[in-house]
């Protein structure tokens, strides 16, 4: 029988690097399997194997926590909007099913499950806090009936909602982790990063930190706050960092979902390997030790996180096998000034070209103001009329002409 394995709070009580996944539904949807719009992961059912695959990558390139595919896979979520996932397939099976193949990949390796909730729509369209729980708590049933290795709640706009998630976990006796999707002016409604971490810690969360929304730089800043805040109310909490791979330098306080570019032309803003080093290294250096990537990181940027910090950890995942270090890879090449790339030194200073001539170096994000109770964000079960969206294309042919 093989050994238990450490459990997430014995690693980072340790002192341990845990290195979390990249992200599910923008890497799955480039491979033809999550729709853009409702980013429901439905793919659990429909196609297993994609999601199986990029488990194992994850893994293979370093990954010790194996995060179920359960992004927005709440009950009001899978019928929203004319989503007929809820209807056709269950919430149920779809994070069923999530629970079943993360476990069967960790199963491979040294890696723990984690079973993840996120915001909803009913909390947006101002629902009770009984309401909000419920949609939760049915989520939790299946994660306790899978036993899941611990819990996360993620990608988080207002606090309050992320308290109420924290709640129904903490239920279960499992460690939870709880991560919003803020950058340094805190939550949408204007709650500081500090007071936030306080806030998550008081409800219960045994790790506090931020996913998604904006790059690894503005959310090491913000992470930053957190842990001033969680250190002046003398609170021990760990810290979690899971950051875009995108730059996102001209985001606002929604983060990059306000980028014109948003969804389908973000690639000029991808992280190179490089940038995760350095972002590895100052999470590490602020004292984070879960360490992982939201939307846009694919498997690579993920081992360059385990490359990076391989020295703490006292080994290279199995990726790094066709991978030398810092390029050195290369001084096996034909052509002799690739040859001369071959040292940490030439990709350390380094500045990429975007291949793009006058290409503009940043955007003006579409920032609305727009957050829970506003009527553009009251959620409706029917598909989208026409109706409506010829009048958010007025308003927002409007809001580009200010």
């Amino acid at each position: 029988m093989a050994p238990a394995k450490k459990s997430i709070l014995d690693r980072l009580n340790s002192g341990e690097v845990v290195i979390g996944d990249g992200g599910f539904v923008f890497a799955l949807e480039k491979r033809g399997y999550v729709k853009a719009g409702p980013w429901t992961p439905e793919a659990a059912v429909e196609h297993p194997e994609a999601v199986r695959q990029l488990h194992r990558e994850f893994l293979r390139a370093g990954s010790n926590v194996m995060q179920t595919f359960t992004f927005y896979a709440s009950d009001d979520k899978l019928e929203n909007r004319g989503n007929y996932v809820a209807e056709k397939i269950s919430g149920r099976k779809v994070n069923e099913a999530a629970c079943d193949i993360a476990r069967e990949v960790a199963g491979e390796g040294d890696a723990l499950v984690a079973g993840g909730v996120s915001q909803t729509p009913s909390y947006l369209s101002c629902k009770s806090e009984s309401e909000v729980k419920t949609i939760f708590r049915k989520q939790l049933e299946v994660f306790t009936s899978k036993n899941v290795d611990f819990l996360i709640a993620e990608y988080f706009e207002h606090v309050e909602e992320a308290q109420w998630a924290v709640q129904v976990l903490k239920e279960s006796g499992k460690p939870v982790a709880a991560t919003l999707c803020i950058g340094p002016t805190g939550d949408l409604n204007g709650v500081s990063p500090g007071d936030c971490a306080v806030k998550l810690g008081k409800a219960g969360a045994d790790i506090v930190g931020v996913n998604c929304h904006f790059d690894p730089m503005t959310c090491l800043k913000t992470v930053k706050l957190m842990k001033e805040g969680l250190e002046a109310a003398k609170m021990k909490v760990h810290l979690m960092i899971q950051p875009l791979a995108y730059h996102t330098p001209d985001c606002g306080h929604q983060g990059f979902i306000d980028l014109p570019e948003f969804p389908f032309a973000l690639e000029p803003r991808v992280l190179s390997r490089w940038d995760v080093h350095k972002y590895a290294r100052e999470a590490y250096n602020l004292g984070v030790r879960y360490i992982g990537g939201c939307c846009g990181f694919e498997p690579y940027h993920i081992r360059a996180i385990a490359e990076e910090l391989a020295p703490e950890r006292g080994f290279l995942p199995q990726a790094s096998e066709k991978h030398g270090s810092w390029g050195s890879g290369l001084d096996m090449h034909t052509k002799p000034w690739v040859r001369a790339r071959a040292r940490k030194e030439y990709w350390e200073k380094l500045s990429p070209a975007s291949g793009r001539p006058f290409c503009p170096s940043l955007s003006h994000p579409d920032s609305w103001g727009v957050t829970k109770g506003h009527a553009d964000l009251l959620q409706q079960k029917e598909a989208t009329s026409e109706e409506q969206l010829k009048q958010l294309f007025t308003k927002q042919k409007e809001k580009c002409c200010v």
